[in-house]
C-alpha cells in the first residue's frame, strides 16, 4: 500500500528556482548613496535623503499639503533648484489633469524642463512611460486612483491598490527609479486601502496638522532605511511649504507668559528638541458628565493627570469642564510634558499663571511622583537658546555631564513641589 501511494519515480522533477539561497557572509555590503530631496526637513525624516529604488507612501488629511509637498521635492530633483545632480521626474495624477499641474506649479514657482507630468490611471501605461523616460523619480498622486484592466475590479478597491501598488515595488526594485505614493486616507486617519499596501512599502510619512493653522508636521510611522522618531515641520506659505528651522521660537511667538493655563514644557521629537506651549482651560461644568477635549495629546493621558491631580492634590476637578491644547497645531506623544500638562491645568484651576520664563519636564506618574526623561541635556540646552532661566525637572533625573549656562534648574519630588515651585503666589 504504501509503495502504490508513493510518488511515482518517473514523475518530472519540480523545476529549479531561479535564485539560491546565499550565505549572509557573502551578501555585498554594497550601500546605496542617497540624493537630496532638496528639503532639508523632508531629508532628515527620511533619514538623510530618497534612497534610489525606494517606496515612499505619504498620506494626510484631504488639503494638507501633500501634492504641493512631491511638487516641490519633484522641482528640486529635476534641476529646478538648487542641486549640484539632476534627474528626469515624472508626476503622474489620476485625478487632475495636466493643466491643474501646470497651475500649480506656476503658483509654487516650480519649472523645469526635467520635470514631465502626466495625466494616467493606468498602472501598465505607467510603468511604460517611467521606463521609456528613464527616469529617476516617479511621483504618484494618488494610488487609490490607478487600476489594472486585466482585474475587474473598480480602481480603490483593495485588489486594484494591493496590485498596483506591487507592481510599482517590483519596477522600483528591480533598477527602476525611486516612488512616492500619496494616499488617501479614511476619516480616522488611516491610509485607505489595504493594510497591506503600508508592508510593502519602504518608507510611510503622515503628513499631520490643522489645514487652518499655518504649521504641518511630517512624521515617519515606517522606515527601513532610517528612524521613525525624525519629525519635519512646515510651514504652509502662498509659495508652497517653506522648512521651519527655528520650530521653537515658531511655537511659541504667540505666547502669553502671564496668563494662567499656560505652560512650556521640552519635548523631544528623535534627535531634536523642541519647547512646546501647553493650554488649558477649567471652567465650573452644567453637564451631567463634564467635557474633557484634547487637541496634540493623548485624552486618556489628560484624564490620568485630571485623576492625579484630583486624588494627590485635592483639587475637586469631578464638575469642571477641562480643555488642554498644544498650541501650533502640532502633537505631543511621549509622557515627558505630563508636567507642563499637570501644571497647565492648576494654574487655570487656581488662576495662578506659571512663573515666566520657565520650562517644566518630566514625567508623573499615579502615585504623584515625578520620574526622569531621556535626553535631559538636550532639552535644556533648547531652553537656554529660547531664553528661558528656570527650569523644573525630576530629582532622580541624573546631573547633566555639561553645564547648562543661565539656567537655574530646580529638582522635584512630586508634584505638589513642582507647583509649588512653578506657580505664582496668588494675588493678595
Amino acid at each position: 500500500m504504501e509503495e502504490a501511494n508513493a510518488p511515482s519515480r518517473g514523475a518530472s522533477p519540480l523545476p529549479r528556482p531561479a535564485s539560491r539561497p546565499e550565505a549572509i557572509t557573502e551578501v555585498s555590503r554594497h550601500t546605496h548613496e542617497r540624493w537630496s530631496s532638496g528639503i532639508l526637513e523632508l531629508d532628515r525624516v527620511l533619514g538623510g535623503g530618497i534612497v534610489p529604488g525606494s517606496v515612499v507612501l505619504v498620506g494626510g488629511d484631504p488639503g494638507i499639503g501633500k501634492s504641493t509637498l512631491l511638487t516641490q521635492v519633484s522641482h528640486h530633483v529635476s534641476g529646478g533648484g538648487s542641486m549640484g545632480s539632476t534627474s528626469p521626474v515624472l508626476y503622474v495624477s489620476g485625478e487632475e489633469s495636466v493643466q491643474q499641474i501646470r497651475l500649480r506649479c506656476d503658483r509654487l514657482g516650480v519649472s523645469s524642463a526635467n520635470l514631465l507630468v502626466l495625466n494616467e490611471t493606468d498602472v501598465g501605461a505607467i510603468l511604460q512611460h517611467a521606463a521609456a523616460s528613464e527616469v529617476g523619480l516617479l511621483v504618484v498622486d494618488s494610488i487609490q486612483t490607478l487600476f489594472d484592466p486585466e482585474l475587474g475590479s473598480a480602481p480603490g478597491t483593495v485588489s486594484q491598490v494591493r496590485e498596483c501598488a506591487g507592481q510599482l515595488v517590483r519596477m522600483a526594485k528591480g533598477g527602476g527609479p525611486a516612488v512616492f505614493l500619496i494616499g488617501h486616507v479614511t476619516k480616522e486617519g488611516a491610509i485607505a486601502g489595504p493594510r497591506v499596501l503600508e508592508h510593502m512599502v519602504d518608507t510611510v510619512l503622515y503628513f499631520e496638522g490643522d489645514r487652518h493653522h499655518a504649521y504641518r508636521v511630517l512624521r515617519a510611522v515606517k522606515n527601513r532605511f532610517g528612524s521613525t522618531d525624525e519629525i519635519g515641520i512646515f510651514e504652509m506659505r502662498a509659495e508652497g511649504l517653506a522648512p521651519v528651522e527655528n520650530a521653537s521660537a515658531a511655537l511659541l511667538a504667540q505666547r502669553s507668559p502671564h496668563t494662567s493655563g499656560s505652560a512650556v514644557a521640552a519635548t523631544m521629537e528623535g534627535s531634536r528638541s523642541l519647547l512646546v506651549e501647553i493650554q488649558s482651560l477649567v471652567a465650573h461644568s452644567y453637564l451631567s458628565a463634564p467635557r474633557r477635549l484634547c487637541t496634540g495629546i493623548d485624552y486618556n493621558r489628560v484624564n490620568m493627570l485630571v485623576a492625579v491631580l484630583e486624588k494627590r492634590l485635592g483639587l475637586r476637578l469631578g464638575d469642571q469642564d477641562i480643555f488642554v491644547n498644544v498650541a501650533g497645531g502640532v502633537r505631543v506623544l511621549e509622557p515627558a510634558v505630563d508636567l507642563a500638562v499637570a501644571a497647565a491645568i492648576a494654574s487655570n484651576f487656581w488662576e495662578r499663571p506659571v512663573e515666566p520664563n520657565t520650562v517644566l519636564v518630566g514625567e508623573v506618574g499615579l502615585a504623584g511622583e515625578v520620574r526622569a526623561v531621556p535626553q535631559m541635556e538636550k532639552r535644556l540646552g533648547e531652553a537656554v537658546r529660547m531664553g528661558f532661566t528656570r527650569a523644573i525637572t525630576p530629582r532622580h533625573q541624573a546631573a547633566p555631564r555639561h553645564d547648562i549656562g543661565g539656567l537655574k534648574v530646580e529638582r522635584v519630588a512630586t508634584l505638589a513641589e513642582a507647583l509649588l515651585a512653578s506657580l505664582q503666589a496668588p494675588a493678595a
